[in-house]
């Protein structure tokens, strides 16, 4: 695969599994946080695990808060990467995240039955048609690991329900997002990752 993959040094500890998870694909991330290369990329991926704040900080640390806005190719956030996407997150007290998805991101509520975090296997449901879910069915189900979520709305492209109903997968024009780790998703994770590296923005 000759696609130039951008891995976007966000710090996040699930970078390593998800660099394996692409090269199981036939295809080569560069780790990084040099603004050229970033924007040199074919496709660009905000991978992440923690907090916002900290996502957010390291992000404006490195100057690459403006660089994401800038790039014109597909962007794909996954987990934390996804919910920094959207205007602003509750977590930490609140904090203004990138702004490149409409909505924000609130705390899963840990009503009675209802485990926080929360972490495990969920159906995906109300899957919207979308090169990113090409292939990927109504039920089938991913591995979730968070405390926060994006309620579902007008750019949700599939939803899961744990206590309340909320974004799986979003897009907003070249920008997508996965609320669940593909890298450890089995073949749902393998087919989103290769959609997007094969089958959005064509």
């Amino acid at each position: 695969m000759s696609l130039r993959v951008a891995l976007v040094d966000s710090g996040g500890t699930n970078i390593g599994s998800v660099s394996y998870a692409l090269e199981r694909l036939g295809a080569t991330a560069r780790l990084t946080a040099d603004r050229d290369e970033i924007l040199a990329a074919d496709r660009v991926i905000l991978p992440g695990v923690g907090a916002a704040g900290a996502g957010m900080r390291r992000l404006r640390e490195l100057g690459l808060k403006e660089v994401l806005h800038e790039v014109q190719v597909p962007l794909l956030g996954v987990c934390l990467g996804m919910q920094l996407l959207f205007e602003r997150s509750a977590e930490d007290g609140g904090v203004d995240t990138l702004g490149l998805v409409p909505g924000e991101v609130l705390p899963i509520k840990a009503d009675y039955g209802v485990r926080v975090p929360h972490m495990g296997w969920n159906a995906l449901t109300e899957i919207v048609d979308d090169p990113l879910l090409a292939g990927i069915g109504e039920g089938e189900r991913a591995y979730f690991v968070h405390s926060y979520a994006a309620p579902a709305g007008p750019h949700t492209l599939a939803a899961t329900t744990h206590g309340d109903t909320f974004t799986a997968v979003v897009r907003s024009g070249l920008r997508w997002g996965a609320q669940f780790h593909p890298e450890r998703s089995a073949s749902v994770g393998a087919r989103l990752l290769r959609n997007f590296l094969t089958e959005v923005g064509r």
